[in-house]
């Protein structure tokens, strides 16, 4: 057991045995990155549709997964937001 925060937080989260990426500085995510490829995906798929003639299909799986990513987006945003009350 640690006597002091310091001895807790020199503490590696990940096991580098598990994950020898870790060891060298490299584990996560790119949060910031995730976001904005959400939002030019959100952006691009619908503006597939201008230009050629548009089938029931082509909107289905343009605007659908359009929808998703930005309902993904929202939720990840309110997650974010309220995740200092837990």
């Amino acid at each position: 057991m640690a006597s002091n925060s310091r001895e807790l937080a020199k503490r590696p989260q990940v096991d580098p045995m598990d994950e020898p990426s870790a060891e060298w500085g490299w584990h996560g995510g790119f949060p910031k990155g995730t976001v904005i490829a959400g939002i030019v995906c959100a952006i691009l798929l619908p503006l597939m549709l201008i230009g050629h003639p548009v089938s029931v299909t082509e909107i289905a799986w343009m605007v659908i997964p359009a929808l998703v990513i930005v309902v993904g987006l929202i939720s990840n945003a309110l997650r974010k937001r309220h995740a200092w009350r837990r």
